[in-house]
């Protein structure tokens, strides 16, 4: 299989040695029809000259890349599912397919979802549905653009299968899709060593972990189980920031669903807030709102000590390694709500200021969320846009007055991007329920993609907007 010349295969995770991992096979499927390849991010690992057959062989059939892991392998992990304990966990239809450093020299993982059934999966058929690997596009799509770390949707396949769920009408069609991310190793990983008191196998995993994801902790010498904890928690807090102005709402927050690296991953029932609600749920099982969209930070600060907890198992002392959540978390927010209105810092109490009232006028007013980030890109030089809003009554009320007054301190980053075309449209690209739902349906109904390919490209546009020059 020929590859480019900057790709760099460098598969290290099985040098861990023996139990961290099982190998599997990969299913077959009756049909491989290509419904996504993103040559964006291809082309920053080497993959973007390979031919049609070539990403089947090597995304629906899973042929070994060149240099690469000899086979499949599906990681064992425990975790924290809705604060349950659950050792029953790992890749139960996934697995870590290959290893290789992108254009940054950062070692990332090519992980399945729906590739067949492993040793971790527990009664259920290994396999996706294609609703979910759509929606799997376009979180990460949209999140990408918002600025937010995230995992890379990098190839769907619909697979020919019919498959029964109890959340999507069925039978309903299936895929296997392929993602890019900065490491699959999740906060259970080190959960699941600590609770069999495996402590070579946990100081294994730790200087892999330190070496590879954190290798800033060695310029000072050796580091131990607190610098990497105290990385983790800057990562993680400020991810969970970047949710937030993105109006991002998880979903299933659990620790096996938590990266150590602080890369945003693993869709489900996401969803994007239609207005600022507190309370505001992604999943439909989660009665309780325990990953509700005003909890998160909550939820993702929990998480971090039952890492602590795992880390604790060494030995060394930790205090002090989560102090720096707060101030990630804000700068995550503060830094996420600035580019969403291409403004440029005005300083720590200009943006304290701005996050305070951005979002206390968000939640008590119930705006459209998005369109609340549209109609103010520019700050007050986009005034006469906001002017035109279906929302412009709520911006003339004193509730917004407080808003306007910290705007006037902050100036654009691109004063020429308020010219272009995106701006002068009628609404936002989003990603609400609604919009989701109905790229489905052209597919569903009429086997249409345009809709979801167009609405794709509006995202990108969005980013390439958003990101700084």
């Amino acid at each position: 299989m020929p590859t480019s010349t900057s790709y760099a295969p460098d598969p290290r995770y099985s040098a861990l040695g023996e139990g961290f991992a099982d190998p599997v096979p990969a299913a077959r499927f009756p049909k491989r029809i290509l419904r996504f390849r993103n040559d964006r991010h291809a082309a920053r690992v080497g993959l973007d000259t390979l031919t049609d057959p070539e990403w089947e062989a090597a995304f629906a059939r899973f042929e070994p890349l060149p240099g690469n892991l000899a086979g499949p392998l599906a990681l064992r992990y425990h975790g924290h599912q809705f604060h349950s304990y659950n050792p029953q966990l790992g890749d139960g239809r996934g697995f870590l397919y290959a290893q290789l450093r992108d254009d940054r020299g950062r070692l990332l993982d090519l992980g399945t979802k729906g590739s067949g059934t492993t040793p971790w999966s527990r009664g259920g058929d290994g396999r996706l549905t294609l609703k979910g690997g759509v929606r799997e596009i376009l979180a990460t799509e949209m999140l990408e653009a918002l600025g937010v770390d995230t995992s890379k949707t990098f190839s769907l396949y619909e697979t020919g299968e019919d498959l029964w769920r109890g959340d999507e009408p069925s039978p309903t069609r299936s895929s296997v899709m392929v993602r890019l991310s900065h490491s699959h190793l999740r906060f259970g990983t080190f959960q699941r060593l600590a609770a069999y008191r495996d402590r070579a196998r946990m100081e294994r995993l730790l200087a892999y972990a330190i070496e590879q994801y954190h290798p800033q902790l060695l310029q000072g010498g050796v580091a131990g189980p607190a610098a990497f904890l105290s990385a983790v928690c800057s990562k993680v807090a400020f991810t969970c920031g970047r949710w937030m102005s993105a109006g991002f709402v998880h979903g299933v927050l659990n620790t096996d669903n938590m990266n150590i690296t602080g890369e945003s991953f693993d869709y489900g029932p996401w969803r994007f807030l239609p207005e600022a609600d507190p309370r505001f749920t992604a999943a439909y099982f989660d009665s309780g709102g325990l990953y509700a969209y005003g909890r998160q930070p909550v939820a993702v600060r929990w998480n971090l000590d039952q890492l602590a907890f795992a880390l604790s198992t060494l030995g060394e002392p930790l205090d002090g390694a989560l102090d720096g959540f707060g101030a990630a978390l804000f700068e995550g927010m503060s830094t996420g709500l600035l580019r969403r209105l291409g403004l440029a810092s005005a300083g720590e109490a200009a943006d304290t200021a701005l996050v305070q009232a951005w979002f206390g006028f968000a939640e008590q007013s119930r705006a459209p969320f998005d369109r609340l980030f549209f109609d103010w890109y520019g700050g007050v030089s986009g005034s006469a846009r906001a002017a035109r809003s279906p929302s412009a009554g709520l911006y003339a009320g004193e509730g917004f007055a407080p808003v306007l007054d910290v705007l006037s301190a902050f100036v654009p980053v691109a004063p020429e991007r308020l010219a272009d075309p995106y701006w002068a449209r009628e609404r936002p690209v989003d990603l609400r329920i609604e919009t989701v739902e109905a790229l489905w349906d052209a597919i569903a109904y009429k086997d249409d993609w345009a809709p979801l390919h167009a609405h794709v490209a509006g995202i990108r546009e969005l980013g390439a907007l958003l990101s700084k020059a």
